[in-house]
């Protein structure tokens, strides 16, 4: 059985998320929950969100399935829409700012060893 939990418009660029994404896939979910608590970035706190969610909807889809056999089959990162914005710079120039969101999908399966 498979369950799954997705994050939009997460307001950090897709860049940083895919780089803590490739730590945790294929663990455990107890594992991968551990490793994101002690990474300083900012993205970990958000895919830690969406794991649980996705632990949460798996609870709710089946009453009896343990939570320990659950593993990170798949973790991907998708680009958002970009915000653009402007700055002002020297003689009256303006540049523009990228503003990068991204969408975070967790899909868990239970590990049938």
């Amino acid at each position: 059985m498979e369950s799954r939990a997705v994050a939009k418009y997460m307001r950090i660029s897709p860049q940083k998320v895919k780089k803590l994404a490739q730590s945790v896939k294929g663990k455990r979910v107890g594992a991968g929950v551990d490793i994101l608590k002690f990474m300083p970035q900012k993205a970990s706190g958000m895919v830690l969100k969406v794991i649980n969610s996705a632990v949460a909807n798996a609870t709710l889809k089946d009453d009896n399935i343990d939570v320990d056999d659950l593993i990170i089959k798949n973790i991907y990162v998708d680009q958002g829409p970009t915000l653009k914005r402007f700055r002002a710079r020297a003689r009256g120039r303006g540049t523009r700012i990228l503003k990068r969101t991204s969408h975070i999908t967790v899909i868990l399966s239970e590990d049938t060893v």
